[in-house]
């Protein structure tokens, strides 16, 4: 389920960033407020002088500055003002004590075709930053809309799961990313994986839409887990020899919810171990460790499964490496354990929505600068009849 939430990518201008994590860049607060603090600078600083130092001249700067947030138009006007205020300043004596035949004075002149040049450069600036700005705009859009595709909105409910999701991208203002997770039910059960790609960029995303549509395929096909990995670790192999990438690999938890024993199995291929918060407890749920999909030929075992209780009442939390490594001003990485237990100690049965809303406001309050893509995903069994599901 996705939420709105406040957050801070890389220490920019944001405004709302919502759980899918797109929002385009604005400029900052201070820098739309430079041009006008600029003038109240100069006017400040006029009678502060002596007469004949000219500090109009500085306006010269003025149009300059509003380029970087206005637009073409507003710039041109911007120059006026900055024309006009030079003139007021240079030859009139209520203002500034000069006389005002110095209004039309050489220099003053030499200031006044100054500014209108340096204008109409800001002209030309607002409108090229604008049509930049259009155009990334329009290619965020795109990536959004291809991330999308492949990471699908989480569903309330999948199956017999109830299910809340977050994706946060490291690429500040888009979400493409190598993080990657899926939920689907089937005839063996409900089946999740979460996954994290080694690599950034457009590689990165290419490899996330091999390894899901594979495990959207398997894991209708395949009787368990483990075949359902292996069936991945082919594919990846595939991917590997095609980009001629020797070290592409994914790490993955993959989980299967048997509801009728109540009960999920885990194969972990290297990803960090999901957790369990349960009757007011957090635990995480570590197992026999296999190597990173994608690495599978450097050993000839295939991934153990293993198994752990799971009833109404409890949540199974997976995310992924930029979750556990966001680090805040000290350096120190976010103590994801630590912060589940302070807020879900007396809790004893939350909702997946409830522990990915806590996530979503928590984390930014840890580090406002996102190095790496965050994945999470919070499943629960649901207890209520299947009448009312």
């Amino acid at each position: 389920m996705s939420r709105p939430a406040r957050g801070h990518l890389a220490g920019r201008g944001t405004a709302l960033v919502d759980t899918n994590g797109f929002e385009v860049i604005r400029p900052p607060t201070w820098l739309r407020w430079l041009p006008p603090a600029y003038v109240a600078f100069v006017l400040l600083l006029e009678p502060a002088l002596p007469m004949q130092w000219p500090v109009s001249f500085l306006l010269i700067a003025l149009p300059v500055t509003a380029a970087y947030t206005l637009g073409p138009v507003s710039v041109a006007a911007v120059t006026v003002v900055a024309v006009a205020i030079e003139g007021t300043l240079a030859g009139t004596p209520c203002c500034s004590g000069r006389n005002i035949h110095q209004l039309w004075g050489r220099h003053y002149v030499g200031a006044y075709i100054a500014t209108a040049l340096v204008g109409i450069l800001g002209v030309a600036l607002a409108a090229h930053r604008q049509r930049q700005e259009r155009h990334l705009v329009r290619a965020n859009s795109v990536a959004e809309a291809l991330m999308r595709t492949l990471l699908r909105p989480v569903p309330h409910q999948v199956g017999r799961l109830l299910a809340a999701g977050l994706y946060r991208s490291g690429e500040v203002g888009t979400m493409v990313g190598g993080d990657l997770y899926d939920i689907r039910a089937t005839d063996a059960g409900e089946r999740v994986i979460i996954g994290d790609v080694r690599g950034k960029g457009l590689n990165a995303v290419r490899t996330v839409a091999g390894i899901l549509g594979t495990f959207r395929e398997a894991v209708y096909n395949d009787a368990d887990l483990p075949s359902v990995a292996q069936r991945m670790e082919r594919s990846m192999a595939r991917e590997a020899a095609e980009i001629r990438d020797d070290e592409l690999f994914v790490t993955a938890a993959l989980v299967e919810y048997d509801a009728p024993a109540g009960r999920v199995t885990i194969v972990n291929h290297g990803h960090i171990e999901p957790v369990l918060i349960s009757c007011g407890e957090v635990t995480a749920l570590i197992g026999p460790p296999a190597l990173p999909l994608g690495l599978g030929t450097l050993v000839e075992e295939r991934p153990v499964a293993y198994t752990h209780p799971f009833t109404p009442g409890d949540v199974l939390l997976l995310c992924t490496d930029g979750l556990i490594e966001a680090r805040d001003d000290t350096g120190a990485f976010y103590p994801l354990l630590d912060r589940l237990r302070l807020r879900f100690t007396f809790d004893s049965a939350p909702g997946p929505a409830d522990v990915i809303d806590f996530l979503n406001t928590d984390l930014p309050r840890h580090t406002r600068v996102f190095h790496d893509d965050v994945a999470v995903l919070a499943i629960a069994p649901d207890d209520s009849p299947p009448g009312d599901r």
